[in-house]
């Protein structure tokens, strides 16, 4: 799932590649979900075609360029928004000869003048491309935090900032709204390299702690960003190489384990990461409307500030309290009537699956030669299950 080194370095990419070309075709998936725009997809096309990039910017996990005059097309990366560029590494990426291009994935394609060819692409249809008139100005990107890399905080404020959040630490982390950029791992990995419980209530960190928090955003951050986002660069030391898939496992000998906090999957050394006080320990005990299915085959695992993320998770919890209820509900019934010799009750699913995702790409490509041509346009359902990655 990308967080802030990932979308720095497809900024980075678009930098160094993109700035001062003019955009000479683009293409708009067809795809209501992902892609918001008042102009709809035609005005958006059209609204992009002669202008030239002048700037690619980012702040937390949200990237848009500035063109030469406005509307600006901005990117929320979600769970698996990527950028592309064909022949050119962003990240661990690379276009080859032999990939399809552009992806069936694609949301957002552009030609330039100089012929590179760029795409943001999003598997899981949690992302979200839109056109601002001035994107800074208006939500998600008006409504987020201090970025980690770019304006962080002083150590004093820090300070002074969690003294007032009677709130878990993990959840505050991924609240893009005290900081943006900080996403599942990077939290995980700087709770634990500060050696605090994910669990631990802020205002009740010591000053101490409060400063090692600090220290560990900027160095975990600056390291991924200057790597390029690239994991397997990463320190041997660090928990993120032993975090996933919520196996048992060691770092540095210290056993790791799981629980949620947050509504997320969070991986933690109890060892060293130990919960200070009975108030805090109060905080285990979660609201089961506000936490997203665990299981890492359904695990639905959101952008803080994605609003419609953010209620489908809350959907999937509480269709499954609701279920649960009725479920018991039914099995009681049944068993009354059994018991004043009505017979046994005959029970039924709907077998319908709560709130899955299905991904309905659409495909923009290009013509054998690479014309300018109008592209073809399909839709086709995603029936395979997608690979998980870092």
């Amino acid at each position: 799932m990308p967080e802030l080194p990932e979308v720095e370095a497809a900024r980075r990419a678009v930098e160094a590649h993109c700035v001062g070309r003019r955009i000479v075709r683009c293409v708009v998936a067809d795809d209501a979900k992902v892609v918001v725009a008042a102009a709809g997809r035609v005005g958006f096309e059209r609204a992009m075609v002669g202008r030239t990039i002048v700037a690619a910017r980012r702040k937390g996990k949200n990237l848009w360029l500035r063109l030469d005059a406005p509307p600006f097309p901005s990117f929320q990366f979600g769970m698996a928004g990527a950028i592309y560029i064909k022949g050119v590494p962003v990240t661990k990426s690379v276009v080859s000869s032999t990939d399809e291009w552009p992806s069936k994935y694609s949301k957002f394609f552009v030609e330039l003048d100089d012929g590179l060819e760029f795409s943001f692409t999003d598997k899981r249809r949690f992302a979200r491309v839109r056109l601002f008139e001035d994107p800074e100005t208006v939500p998600p990107i008006s409504e987020l935090g201090p970025d980690a890399l770019f304006e962080p905080m002083s150590v004093d404020n820090f300070v002074d900032s969690l003294s007032g959040k009677k709130m878990g630490i993990k959840a505050l982390l991924l609240d893009q709204s005290f900081i943006s950029g900080i996403g599942n791992w990077i939290a995980d990995e700087v709770l634990y390299q500060s050696r605090i419980h994910p669990l631990q209530i802020a205002s009740t960190l010591s000053r101490e702690s409060c400063e090692a928090l600090h220290r560990s955003i900027h160095e975990v951050v600056k390291y991924a960003v200057e790597v390029d986002a690239d994991c397997d660069r990463f320190p041997e030391e660090w928990l993120f190489h032993h975090r996933w898939g919520k196996k048992p496992g060691k770092v540095n000998g210290k056993k790791i384990e799981f629980i949620t906090a947050g509504g997320r999957t969070t991986a933690y050394v109890p060892q060293l990461q130990k919960l200070i006080g009975l108030r805090s320990s109060k905080s285990v005990v979660a609201n089961p409307e506000q936490v997203a299915e665990n299981d890492d085959a359904k695990e639905i695992e959101t952008d803080p500030e994605d609003a419609d993320n953010l209620n489908t998770r809350k959907r999937v919890a509480t269709s499954k309290v609701v279920r649960g209820k009725q479920n018991r509900g039914a099995a009681g019934a049944g068993s009354r009537k059994r018991k004043n010799g009505v017979g046994k009750q005959k029970s039924s699913e709907d077998g319908n699956e709560d709130d899955k995702e299905t991904a309905e790409p659409n495909k923009v490509s290009t013509n054998s030669k690479g014309e300018n041509a109008d592209p073809v346009r399909r839709s086709s359902r995603n029936t395979s299950k997608p690979r998980q990655s870092h």
